[in-house]
C-alpha cells in the first residue's frame, strides 16, 4: 500500500476522534481500511510463506497450512 494512502488513512482516523467523518469520507475510511487489511495479510502470508522450522537434527523444512496438512494426510 502507498505510503501516500496510509497518511490519508491516518488523517481520517485522527479527524474522527475530533469530530464526525462526512458520508464520503467514511467510505473512504472504508476503503483504505479493507485495502490496508489486505495488504497486511498478504505480506503475513509472504512472511510465513518464506518461514522454516529447523527440527533438532538441523532438517529445515517449510510450514504447512493446516487444511493442505489435513487433505494431504486423507489422500
Amino acid at each position: 500500500m502507498e505510503r501516500e494512502k496510509i497518511n490519508r488513512l491516518n488523517e481520517l482516523a485522527a479527524k474522527a476522534k475530533k469530530e464526525s467523518l462526512s458520508a464520503e469520507e467514511l467510505q473512504e475510511r472504508d476503503l483504505l481500511r479493507k485495502e490496508y487489511i489486505a495488504a497486511c495479510k498478504a505480506d503475513f502470508a509472504n512472511t510465513l510463506n518464506n518461514t522454516y522450522v529447523v527440527d533438532k537434527r538441523g532438517h529445515k523444512r517449510k510450514l504447512v497450512h493446516k487444511e493442505k496438512e489435513k487433505n494431504k494426510k486423507a489422500d
